[in-house]
């Protein structure tokens, strides 16, 4: 028999926290504010796990450009689902469920603390609740898509989506060609379905007990670790770590990687104004999320918005 699934908890406040969840933009400082609450866990006799819900850092061979935590900080907090998928192979966030799934039961059951760190909503959300989600496309669908993108431009598989789904084209900007063919993809499969009711995205449902930390911060402060933090990316090797996953045929999701195409190019300025755009978009996510505790971390070290998550985890 499939085991049971945790009953959903409506509320993070509701009953004993069990799980701690850290969200927010690139560059904020997610992973250094992990590892000092971990640090705060094991002074009480906890034995913290951290858990990654960010849909590039599942690659290895990606790692500097995906700012997987260094050494010495896994070091210090041992942090599960990193670098495990091949360059060559496409990741999904169902794949992804099911593994953070079962980390995170499995941690409990341990009596362990899981600390889950990312700044990808959907896989954020993917860990934390039970979402009814998508199934792959066909083999061979996806690429004929991709041919006919190459071939045709986003604006012409926008007008073709538009023609079999139109409610669904309406939402989606013709530039955007991964939500695009995400579309077509569901389409062939008669899988894409107007929404019923509220978005489970935005749902506070949850597997388990839990306090989701919003963590943001000024614009231009973001803006000026962002700028330094792909510096110091390029100063790491980020340049030549594109080139080898290039050389080595990184799939389709692992090129989505943010500088990726711009690293190819060598055109800097542009993967940090993307990287900026897509902390814009997280900060969007996070402003959506139900039942988060926000908090500004301007300014602030790591073990100060650390002590201020235990004691509302507590």
């Amino acid at each position: 028999m499939p085991p049971s699934r945790p009953t959903p908890t409506s509320s993070a406040g509701s009953g004993r926290t069990t799980v701690i969840a850290l969200f927010g933009p690139t560059g904020v400082g997610k992973t250094a504010i992990a590892v000092a609450l971990a640090q705060l866990l094991r002074a009480r006799g906890e034995t913290p796990v951290a858990v990654s819900a960010d849909a590039l850092q599942v690659y290895a061979g990606l790692e500097t450009l995906t700012g997987v935590a260094s050494a010495g900080e896994r070091a210090a907090l041992d942090h599960r689902l990193l670098s495990f998928v091949p360059l060559d192979a496409t990741f999904s966030v169902g794949q992804y469920a099911r593994l953070a799934h079962a980390e995170i039961d499995a941690l409990l059951a341990a009596g362990h603390r899981p600390i889950v760190v990312g700044g990808t909503g959907l896989y954020l959300r993917a860990a934390l609740a039970d979402l009814d989600l998508r199934p792959e496309p066909a083999q061979g669908v996806r690429e004929r898509l991709m041919a006919d993108l190459q071939l045709h431009g986003a604006p012409e598989l926008h007008r073709r989506l538009a023609q079999g789904a139109a409610w669904a084209a309406q939402g989606i900007d013709e530039r955007d060609w991964r939500r695009i063919v995400r579309a077509l993809e569901l389409l062939e499969a008669g899988e894409l379905q107007p929404p019923d009711g509220p978005s489970q995205l935005w749902s506070d449902e949850l597997r388990h007990p839990t306090l989701l930390a919003a963590l943001t911060m000024q614009r231009e402060a973001l803006y000026e670790r962002i700028d330094a933090r792909v510096d110091q990316m390029l100063a790491s090797g980020a340049r030549e770590e594109v080139r080898q996953a290039h050389a080595a045929g990184a799939s389709l999701t692992a090129r989505k990687a943010l500088g990726f195409d711009e690293l190819l190019t060598d055109d800097i300025e542009a993967m940090k104004r993307r990287t900026r755009n897509y902390a814009r978009r997280q900060l969007t996510w996070l402003r959506k999320l139900a039942g988060v505790m926000p908090i500004d971390v301007t300014g602030r070290p790591a073990d100060s918005v650390a002590e201020e998550i235990l004691d509302s985890a507590a």
